[in-house]
């Protein structure tokens, strides 16, 4: 990022531990490269199972990827048992 770019505040201190699942998700962005070009993916994952309790696939990387695969993670683990 630019160096004039606001950086998130680091609220878990890089502690990426949880005694219980939906205590502490984490997330990732990526890029494939595929034959027909590029593709973005977006993971939630659960700290405490390593799960990947949301995800997306999208052709554009805009905020909708990131927001879709929340929502997903939110859904699942509010519709799980």
């Amino acid at each position: 990022p630019a160096p004039e770019t606001d950086r998130p505040a680091d609220l878990v201190e890089r502690q990426f531990t949880a005694s219980a699942p939906n205590q502490l998700w984490v997330a990732d962005i990526t890029y494939i490269r595929t034959f027909s070009g590029w593709v973005y993916a977006a993971f939630v994952i659960d700290v405490f199972s390593r799960m990947v309790v949301g995800w997306q696939v999208a052709t554009s990387l805009y905020t909708d990827l990131a927001l879709d695969a929340l929502e997903m993670a939110i859904w699942r683990r509010r519709h799980a048992g």
